[in-house]
């Protein structure tokens, strides 16, 4: 928390150093110290190092994303209540390559945090899904696939619906 506060700080003092360059007729500098204002508050909304965990991880490297996310001590007092799900989202991505129980209870962790993309709710879902076939949760994984049908206005996830649908009549 006491990173978020020294972020809104920075990003103030910022904004006061571009007001008292202006008023000085620098324009330049007050456009800068702006600009470096409302960069400091982006990062203030969205933590960098989740955003490095992002990357690596569309890259598919999954170790490097978890060495990111291990940065990240305390997340309930270092970040905000969305970030934290999108810490526990990506923490449960990654779990899925080995551990699925603990993935299962990080990705319903960030769905009760609530993830603010419908894009990444069905994703969550959908391995969710997953992972209650390969528990033998048939009526649990069926409603779940109905949820990711709704999420997912523009068919993205067609295939890997179709894919747990056949796991699904196989049990």
């Amino acid at each position: 928390m006491l990173i978020q506060i020294l972020k809104l700080l920075l990003s103030s003092f910022l904004l006061l150093l571009a007001i008292w360059e202006f008023t000085l007729s620098n324009i330049g500098n007050g456009i800068l110290f702006t600009l470096l204002s409302g960069l400091v508050l982006f990062f203030y909304f969205k933590n960098e190092i989740i955003l490095l965990a992002f990357l690596a991880l569309k890259k598919q490297k999954f170790e490097k994303a978890k060495k990111y996310l291990n940065y990240i001590k305390n997340p309930k007092k270092s970040l905000v209540k969305s970030q934290q799900a999108y810490y526990y989202y990506l923490l449960g991505l990654i779990e899925t390559q080995s551990n699925i129980s603990k993935a299962e209870s990080f990705l319903k962790k960030s769905l009760s945090l609530g993830l603010k993309m419908k894009y990444n709710r069905a994703m969550a879902k959908l391995n969710l899904a997953g992972i209650a076939i390969s528990k033998r949760r048939k009526r649990e994984a069926t409603n779940l696939i109905t949820e990711v049908k709704k999420l997912d206005t523009s068919k993205l996830f067609e295939e890997q619906i179709k894919v747990i649908k056949n796991q699904l009549k196989r049990i």
